[in-house]
């Protein structure tokens, strides 16, 4: 049987329903949670939580039922015993990341640790549990360090990151899919189908022409158009932040172009942001409540929204060993 790992237990891959495949319960660069203005009661975050949540499963209902991927790395604030407890009272599944959002997030305890280390620690997570949590984490998160180019813990954590993949069958994804060359040139040599990765954050306004599109799609991997709702149109938008008219008509070429089942979307928000403010109004929900519309609006079928939200990313979350 296909097969899925949840905070609250292995799944079927027909089980997932509609998957947001990049979002967040909260993230926040390390260190947030020692600064007094951003601390948040329990109370405070699942008021701010909950009903976004409970929002996403009814949206998700005509699909089959709500599958969340939390895209929160180590030191970025994942807490995973909050996660089941809200996949409990929401009934949203909630999937949960091994991995560093990129190099510059690890703090110096795992950035001085070899990759065979780092690969131990990514398989422990995924076979045996996060800390005493009891709860596998069903995917890898990888990133690019702010720059803009891939460092060298950044390449030590893509490699460690690759093992793990091909020993557990989990999955990898990306925080950005910028400088893909040394990241391509990894997934190579340890010998990771490239369809085991999602290339993130290739639809957001600061990575636009240094992202080689031809070299991902072209060896079969995955590209994330995951920043949705991050619309320059915004009061106060954030850097990153793009036209909304042009990331739709960047992710319309791709489909066109016959690469729908190389694509998956998503939102990348913050359900309780930490450490930050966030971005006021961007939610999980935004995929409904904007994105879906303005596909349809397009002529976007149901059965190509159905492949990039349901069938997509259970293919791509399937426990998959050679």
């Amino acid at each position: 049987m296909s097969r899925v790992n949840t905070v609250l237990g292995p799944i079927a891959a027909e089980e997932l329903g509609f998957v947001a495949v990049h979002e967040h319960i909260g993230y926040g660069m390390p260190g947030s949670e020692l600064d007094t203005r951003w601390w948040k009661t329990p109370e405070q975050r699942y008021e701010e939580t909950v009903p976004k949540l409970r929002q996403f499963a009814e949206h998700s209902q005509p699909y089959g039922g709500p599958t969340f991927v939390d895209a929160t790395g180590i030191c970025n604030g994942r807490d995973v015993d909050y996660y089941k407890s809200l996949s409990a009272k929401t009934g949203v599944h909630i999937v949960a990341a091994t991995g560093f959002v990129g190099g510059d997030t690890a703090l110096r305890f795992f950035a001085d640790a070899p990759v065979d280390y780092l690969m131990r620690q990514f398989v422990h997570e995924i076979t045996v549990g996060i800390g005493d949590t009891g709860s596998l984490a069903g995917i890898i998160k990888v990133g690019v360090s702010r720059g803009f180019r891939m460092k060298e813990l950044d390449l030590r954590i893509y490699r460690a990151a690759a093992r793990a993949a091909l020993l557990t069958g989990v999955p990898i994804f990306t925080h950005l899919a910028v400088d893909v060359e040394p990241a391509l040139a990894v997934f190579a040599e340890e010998g990771l189908p490239l369809d085991r990765v999602l290339f993130g954050h290739a639809d957001d306004g600061v990575s636009q022409g240094k992202v080689n599109e031809a070299a991902i799609l072209g060896g079969g991997g995955r590209i994330g158009f995951d920043t949705f709702g991050y619309d320059l149109e915004l009061p106060d938008p954030p850097f990153w932040g793009r036209h909304r008219r042009e990331r739709l008509e960047h992710f319309l070429r791709l489909v066109g172009e016959g690469h729908v089942d190389q694509v998956l979307a998503s939102a990348d928000a913050n359900c309780s942001p930490l450490g930050w403010p966030g971005v006021k109004g961007h939610t999980v929900n935004y995929i409904f409540e904007q994105l879906i519309p303005d596909l349809q609006e397009e002529g976007v079928d149901e059965a190509t929204i159905y492949r990039i939200f349901v069938t997509n990313p259970a293919d791509f979350l399937t426990l998959t060993t050679n």
